[in-house]
């Protein structure tokens, strides 16, 4: 007996998360990013003369992949905690960032020497994007 998964809520959360990224790493954060890893704006404009659909298509694919996952933890989370819909989503979406996102990138901080401000916004990002495909897993099972 396997888990019971909705591919096209994988695939739908994986979009919303693609979809977010491109807005919060670029219209709505992207100059505050860029600063923070200590980019220049020429080196941005090499990197896309470079060309980045390999890039592109590696993050769609991991996309796809973190949904996967996410949708098995949350099918897990509701079996165990019997709580379904939107409050089972942002549940599973809290825990999992706070236990696999929030703990990997304070790495990035001690041990690469990335500042705090970058931190919390590549965290943030990845807890709105959590709670996002949450939500849509948990309502479209």
């Amino acid at each position: 007996m396997g888990v019971p998964i909705n591919y096209w809520a994988v695939i739908a959360s994986a979009i919303i998360a693609m979809v977010l990224g491109f807005l919060w790493y670029g219209p709505i954060f992207g100059k505050a990013w860029i600063k923070l890893m200590g980019f220049t704006t020429e080196s941005m404009d090499d990197a896309k003369k470079k060309g980045m659909t390999k890039s592109y298509i590696i993050m769609i694919v991991t996309t796809l992949v973190m949904a996967f996952v996410f949708a098995h933890s949350l099918e897990f989370g509701i079996a165990y905690t019997n709580t379904t819909g939107v409050a089972a989503g942002l549940t599973a979406a809290f825990w999992n960032w706070l236990g696999f996102i929030a703990t990997v990138l304070t790495g990035k901080v001690l041990w690469e020497g990335k500042s705090w401000k970058l931190w919390f916004l590549d965290s943030g990002y990845y807890l709105v994007s959590l709670c996002l495909m949450g939500i849509v897993l948990a309502v479209w099972r």
